[in-house]
């Protein structure tokens, strides 16, 4: 079987919470995967320019961190936990339902704030709330946790597609001329209309077409309903309402008495792991540690460096997911709305499969060379796609590739810190961090380029990361070495320090024995 007895008993034990957590993250997934599709019917709803609506990414993801870093003030008790993952649920569709009614640009960032704020205390509780049930068999229902965030952002999209619009919807703020030419071409079967005609002649001549993307936001709300309907129920059971009467103790009352036992004797380890398994480390607590100053350069290097890469490689996840539809549907390659569409449900389904793969992959490859690996074959594949850039079969290819290659590329790297150093929580910390700030800040980039510079500037951007990304890598192969070395050469230090220790030692005790011998010969 591909599970033993014990962790299926496990997971039958605990089964509705388990099947909670998870669905708390396919909302996670359906809202975070959105916003590309639709960004260019949102840009004409908010009468907004490609560089004024790439804010509404970066509002999503700044909250997001924001709502990661305060999340764990709710998992002291079960009741504190379950009743941050019913707001944060029950917020996502109350979002979902309003953004058709945000018609400025401000409007619908403060939402989408107020979105990734929900989904960063999702983030945090989950994680936390399933290392708790499952402790050291964890690392299984996690992943399954992690792939639920891949299976709804692969649905988001595809109940997007069908209601985009395939026509310019008359947005005409900014460089009208280029708008309309680069992000919104004209009928696909009428010759372009003469950019020289004024505005207002154009919006008389023009009859555009009213978007109905806002019933796919009608419909997502409705599938992320009953999300918060299973977590206000698992309450229910729980006897957590207060209008309900307390009854039997809860399963998790147990669990956490245990853990308190437990915790007089292994101290503040637990809590400890159970930030590292989830990933939410807090960086203040590892600065202010007293034995950073007798750490070597190298050391900080490893962090940074760490950091950088992931920075890079998940900017270029938010930046494609972002923006490969604009760019899809933008000249040379012109390709239907509808059918660039399925590009951001290809790629996420790929970073998906790529999750899954990566398990048993890791089993047979050092970390190491899965990162060269992976950070090759995105080079690869977006010069390739730069290559064949009006290609649109090989657009559908390559964007597979890409998330198959970046889909690794985090748990890879924390595998491969926690291998060099022996500090695991501060790394976890700076690499998830690093992470998040690359998606905020590359979301925002990309699209002030594409903006001023025109649609190829799209995939230049990702080959211009990929290639930084992968020089930053070799900058920290090579540091470590440097601390593999300092490390050697620090335990030769010590084996020379202990060995005359164990020499004088040794001649005490030989000294103190003669003493002994020579007492017991003396006469009485």
């Amino acid at each position: 079987m591909f599970l033993d007895e014990r962790i299926l008993t496990l997971f039958k034990r605990n089964a509705h919470h388990t099947l909670t957590y998870w669905s708390v993250f396919f909302s996670f997934g359906l809202c975070i995967a959105f916003l590309g599709p639709t960004i260019l019917d949102l840009q004409c709803q908010t009468n907004s320019t490609l560089r004024q609506i790439t804010w509404v990414f970066f509002a999503q993801q700044f909250c997001l961190l924001i709502g990661s870093s305060v999340g764990g003030i709710f998992k002291r008790t079960l009741l504190t936990a379950l009743a941050a993952l019913f707001v944060s649920a029950l917020i996502i569709s109350v979002i979902f339902a309003i953004i058709p009614l945000c018609n400025n640009v401000l409007v619908l960032a403060i939402a989408m704030a107020v979105s990734g704020l929900a989904m960063g205390v999702i983030d945090t509780i989950a994680n936390i709330q399933l290392v708790t049930i499952y402790q050291k068999d964890s690392a299984v229902f996690l992943q399954a946790l992690h792939f639920f965030i891949g299976f709804g952002a692969l649905v988001s999209p595809l109940i997007v597609d069908p209601f985009l619009s395939e026509t310019g919807c008359g947005n005409h703020t900014g460089n009208e001329t280029e708008v309309i030419h680069h992000f919104r071409s004209m009928l696909r079967n009428s010759p372009i209309i003469e950019h020289s005609i004024p505005l207002s002649n154009l919006s008389h001549g023009v009859e555009k077409e009213e978007s109905s993307v806002h019933y796919a936001f009608w419909i997502m709300a409705l599938i992320n309903l009953p999300v918060p309907i299973a977590v206000l129920y698992l309450m229910y059971r729980e006897q957590l309402i207060p209008c309900c009467p307390s009854g039997t103790p809860r399963l998790l009352d147990k669990d956490e008495l245990a853990m308190e036992s437990q915790q007089g004797a292994e101290g503040p380890a637990v809590e400890q792991n159970e930030h590292e398994a989830g990933g939410h480390g807090s960086i203040f607590s590892c600065c202010q540690n007293d034995n950073l100053r007798e750490l070597p350069l190298s050391f900080f290097m490893i962090h940074i460096l760490g950091g950088m890469v992931l920075f890079m490689t998940d900017g270029i996840v938010g930046a494609y997911a972002g923006f490969v539809y604009t760019y899809a549907v933008a000249p040379p390659m012109s390709l239907p709305h509808k059918t660039a569409g399925y590009l951001a449900s290809i790629f996420w389904a790929a970073i998906t499969a790529g999750r899954l793969l990566s398990i048993p992959l890791s089993y047979r490859f050092q970390p190491v060379k899965l990162l060269i690996f992976n950070l090759a074959g995105a080079i690869v594949t977006v010069l390739m796609l730069l290559i064949f850039y009006t290609n649109s079969i090989f657009l559908f290819v390559g964007t597979c590739l890409c998330g198959l290659f970046l889909s690794s590329i985090f748990p890879c790297m924390l595998a491969y810190t926690e291998d060099i150093l022996d500090y695991q929580g501060c790394a976890t910390s700076v690499l998830v961090t690093s992470a998040g700030m690359g998606e905020m800040v590359m979301q925002v980039l990309v699209g002030s380029i594409i903006q001023t510079e025109g649609s190829y500037s799209f995939l230049l951007c990702g080959m211009i990361i990929a290639c930084i990304g992968f020089i930053l890598f070799i900058g920290l192969l090579l540091f470590h070495r440097m601390h593999r070395n300092y490390l050697t050469g620090t335990s030769k230090k010590s084996a020379m320090v202990e060995e005359p220790a164990t020499e004088q030692n040794g001649a005490v005790k030989t000294e103190q024995i003669n003493m002994e011998e020579s007492i017991q010969d003396s006469p009485n």
